[in-house]
């Protein structure tokens, strides 16, 4: 018999209770929606409401001539020497750049646009809203849009807030009230709480004065500087950052190269898979792991573009031609490089700042979660069909933690298009028990049937 009186364990299990729901709010997991596995960047002063077509167009252009078949984008990125994942791999690529190329598309007012008279920024932040407006008329803008504007610095804090209403009061206006699917902002390198604080203060008195639903407008914030990684106490910043942006911060971007700057290092090694990158994006995988922000990667700085261009009609030489391919195939590899990396370290989603590495971003994907398709398949049925009893199959130990990392990996696969929604189903798993997202959850489900 216990011990404890009732009245005891009532009062303690309550003081608990009050602690567990709030944990359960603050970490409430991941968005339910898709992720992109992307966001393009381009300058405001360039964008037109087809942009993304457009870019989409020139992505599908450079894949073509540069990866004419399987076999050559294979050998250029170093694809592991399986004809049926090669072919896989590549159909898929192709399939979705002529289907979907961009998936994110953020008009930029800061580094792809510069410090220009406020005259400019202003018909501009104008012009680009009515090109939103138009193309959610006709219905050419990419899943995911938004604007980036400058920095809440003290220098640019009044230029950031005047962009910001120019362009939100504007496409409001032009449309009657709404807001393109998915809409964003980005405010850029953030260092204090303060700055996530004003910009939904901003939000606030703009849903307010253009009679939009509390809420409506989003932000996603870049961690860029060392200070968004630690305070001047010495404590962990990104929590607070997180807390500041409140219901309104859906996600959190890593810039690389303003970061590395922070730390330094010297333009020769400012690169994706340095090790202080590495220390900034898990400090950033631990404080948002749980919380409804996605998180994104920053981009390979090195283009894809051969060095050679005809002109006056003048067609390229054979070996002005395999330069191009050479140049085109090391950028590739480079990045498809990069964004594995990312993916191993729990990041699905990075910058691209040209059409030409699309492609990669979608062979990086694809060949990451391709690989290991047998494999997890066969893992995670034997795990389903043992009730979730810890497994052995041949030489690898699954325990219940296991069965949730598998789970995440075929929710990943499926969300950025590398498998199929029958290949997920090849698990034993239905698809509305995965995308519950709780492997304890489907168990428990399938017990008490």
């Amino acid at each position: 018999m216990t011990i404890l009186d009732q009245q005891f364990t009532d009062q303690i299990s309550n003081e608990l209770s009050k602690a567990n729901v709030l944990f359960d709010k603050v970490y409430s997991g991941e968005p339910l929606s898709q992720q992109p596995v992307h966001t393009v960047y381009g300058g405001a002063q360039l964008f037109k409401s087809d942009s993304a077509l457009k870019l989409g167009n020139l992505a599908v252009k450079n894949f073509t001539f540069y990866a004419p078949d399987a076999q050559t984008f294979a050998d250029a990125l170093g694809l592991p020497n399986s004809k049926n994942l090669r072919s896989l791999v590549y159909e898929r690529v192709k399939e979705k750049l002529e289907r979907e190329a961009i998936e994110d598309f953020r008009i930029d007012f800061e580094d792809g646009f510069g410090n220009r008279p406020d005259k400019e920024e202003d018909e501009t932040a104008i012009a680009a809203a009515m090109n939103v407006a138009e193309g959610m008329k006709n219905k050419t803008l990419p899943p995911f849009i938004g604007i980036r504007i400058k920095p809440f610095t003290e220098e640019l804090k009044l230029r950031g807030i005047r962009t910001l209403d120019l362009f939100v009061s504007t496409l409001v206006k032009e449309t009657g009230g709404k807001l393109p699917s998915n809409f964003v902002v980005t405010l850029p390198k953030v260092t204090i709480p303060e700055q996530v604080e004003v910009c939904c203060k901003v939000f606030d008195e703009l849903e307010k004065k253009l009679s939009m639903p509390h809420g409506a407008l989003k932000m996603e914030i870049m961690i860029e500087t060392t200070q968004s990684i630690v305070s001047p106490d010495g404590t962990t910043a990104l929590p607070r950052l997180a807390d500041a942006g409140g219901d309104r911060l859906t996600g959190a971007h890593f810039g690389t190269y303003d970061y590395t700057a922070s730390c330094s290092i010297v333009a020769s090694y400012q690169e994706m898979d340095h090790p202080s990158c590495d220390f900034a994006r898990h400090m950033m995988k631990v404080s948002y792991g749980s919380r409804p922000i996605w998180l994104s990667d920053g981009a390979t700085n090195v283009m894809p573009v051969g060095p050679h261009r005809a002109t006056d009609g003048k067609e390229l030489t054979k070996s002005e031609l395999d330069e191009n391919k050479k140049v085109v195939h090391r950028a590739w590899k480079l990045a498809y490089g990069h964004v594995r990396h990312s993916l191993k370290h729990g990041f699905y989603q990075g910058w691209d700042l040209h059409p030409a590495q699309l492609p990669i971003r979608y062979a990086a994907c694809y060949s990451f979660f391709l690989e290991g398709l047998d494999g997890a398949t066969a893992r995670l049925k034997a795990f389903v069909d043992k009730a979730a009893q810890a497994t052995l199959l041949g030489d690898v130990f699954d325990d219940a933690a296991t069965g949730q990392g598998l789970l995440n990996y075929f929710l990943r696969a499926l969300n950025c298009g590398a498998i199929t929604e029958q290949e997920v189903e090849a698990t034993g798993l239905t698809l509305e028990e995965v995308r519950c997202r709780s492997f304890a959850k489907i168990m428990k489900d399938r017990r008490n049937k």
